[in-house]
């Protein structure tokens, strides 16, 4: 065990006592931000046409501040982009963010020097609390690799621009630089399959004992990896113990993960998003993620099922509740003020509050007054291959409105590693989930207006192919699993396997 190794363990100690300091009065927590976001507020554009100077608390900062998207604060982050100064926040921006817009194109979302940190302490904090509690810094001492987006930033009005993970990638602690993986070089390579097979041969002789990304895309380098060598993830690096990832959920994953490793390790789910690191996992032993509560973020929550209302119920922390799928609502130091960012979440826990992520608001399936959610179709694939040595590679979900015979259903793709015996059987026991967790679409399916799901097998490699061919094949880039239409549907029909 190295000199950094034994340090780290006395440091994860005093990280987590902080960390327990603001966990433990978390109320106490999100007031002390709330003011401090009203305060800074005062001296902005955004604030002054909002009255920020006359809000003494929740209540009144309701009646002032709309719940917005991107296209609501658009006419303030233009200003900015533009250039000006103390719009949203005080000063300019560090950076912008760059993401992927739906309407709005290309989405340029603040970092600023004051949300900044928050981003780089959670992240570390992660990985500090994991320490604490496993008491094993072991893995500081070998190489650890994110697969991320190219840390090359443009300059968009005197204001650095890129994607979050790019930028982090300019944050990374001196202590770790020479264990960080990729090279600057390889890292700044644009295009994924190129870069993957250099990150294959970067890695393939070093010590590795921490890999983190989203699945999809760690799944295409562990292949590549065993195409390789022609041994299992555990063979080549016997080290490697711990798995880091957000994005999406891991359990429809885990099976094909575990397959590739060839081993059980840990997992550490992250919550980070352009707008802030919004929590993260922090024992191994309790379900859920821990709420960043001190990060400069003012939450606020709408139950997913009044979000499309008129005039929906907005509460703060001390009013959520466990067992409710919430719209979670930001206002940051970056400067953004009632922000949907499109997620959904649930509390697991209340002591301290841990939440996980359930969905998208934007993403569900209702083509029949149905209100299937992201959570339920997850769940529902995870019960019909759970004790089985079915693997998932990927997969998504649509309606099928009109097919050729027969009544309407829902079209699950399913792109398998190791499939099914029986496709029929498996999409039965799906379908008994679903019917399970959803009263609305059980009704729909005994009143005759849907038929039984039906599972389209994708070929190996067809997600791919199909994230190459609308040109986001790699990085941040994920497939939504589910949505309303025949978007992706009528795409990925092109790529099914053959019978």
């Amino acid at each position: 065990m190295s000199i950094k190794s034994r340090l780290a363990i006395p440091f994860a100690k005093r990280v987590k006592k902080s960390v327990l300091k603001w966990a433990n009065n978390p109320l106490k927590t999100q007031e002390k931000v709330f003011q401090h976001l009203v305060s800074e507020g005062c001296k902005t554009a955004f604030g002054k046409d909002h009255d920020f100077v006359s809000i003494n608390n929740y209540e009144d900062f309701k009646k002032r501040v709309p719940i917005n998207d991107y296209e609501g604060l658009r006419p303030y982050v233009d200003r900015v982009v533009a250039g000006e100064s103390d719009v949203l926040w005080k000063g300019r921006p560090l950076y912008f963010a760059k993401t992927s817009g739906t309407t709005s194109g290309a989405k340029y979302i603040p970092i600023t020097k004051e949300s900044m940190p928050t981003h780089i302490t959670a992240a570390r904090n992660a990985l500090l609390l994991y320490i604490a509690e496993t008491k094993d810094a072991r893995f500081v001492d070998g190489k650890m690799i994110f697969l991320q987006g190219s840390p090359v930033l443009e300059d968009k009005s005197g204001v650095k621009l890129g994607r979050l993970s790019g930028i982090a990638a300019h944050y990374v602690p001196n202590y770790l630089l020479k264990n960080r993986l990729p090279s600057w070089e390889t890292n700044c390579i644009e295009d994924w399959e190129t870069k993957v097979d250099k990150i294959v041969e970067e890695t393939l002789p070093e010590n590795m004992t921490v890999i983190s990304g989203i699945p999809s895309w760690v799944q295409m380098y562990f292949e590549k990896l065993i195409e390789k060598t022609g041994k299992n993830i555990s063979e080549l690096f016997p080290n490697f113990n711990f798995f880091i990832y957000g994005g999406v959920n891991f359990e429809p994953y885990k099976n094909k993960f575990e397959s590739l490793i060839g081993k059980k390790v840990d997992y550490i789910e992250l919550y980070p998003a352009s707008e802030g690191f919004i929590a993260y996992q922090d024992t191994q032993t309790e379900k859920g993620m821990l709420l960043q509560l001190n990060s400069g973020m003012f939450y606020e929550f709408i139950p997913a099922t009044e979000f499309f209302d008129e005039n929906p119920t907005r509460v703060s922390l001390k009013d959520v509740v466990l067992g409710v799928n919430y719209v979670i609502i930001l206002n940051t130091t970056a400067g953004l003020w009632g922000y949907n960012i499109g997620d959904t979440v649930e509390f697991t826990s209340l002591q301290p509050y841990r939440i996980k992520v359930t969905g998208r608001i934007k993403h569900f399936i209702s083509a029949f007054g149905e209100h299937v959610i992201g959570k339920e179709v997850e769940l529902a694939l995870n019960e019909a291959i759970k004790g089985t040595p079915i693997n998932i590679s990927e997969f998504t979900v649509a309606p099928q409105v009109n097919p050729e015979v027969g009544l309407p259903y829902h079209e699950w793709f399913i792109e398998f590693e190791t499939a099914p015996d029986n496709l029929e059987a498996m999409a039965e026991r799906i379908d008994a989930s679903m019917q399970e967790q959803n009263i609305y679409y059980r009704d729909l399916i005994e009143g005759k207006v849907l038929q039984p799901l039906k599972i389209t097998r994708v070929q190996k490699g067809g997600f791919h192919e199909y994230m190459r061919s609308i040109g986001k094949l790699g990085g941040q880039n994920k497939i939504p699993q589910l949505s309303d239409n025949r978007k992706i549907a009528d795409v990925l029909s092109n790529f099914k396997a053959g019978s």
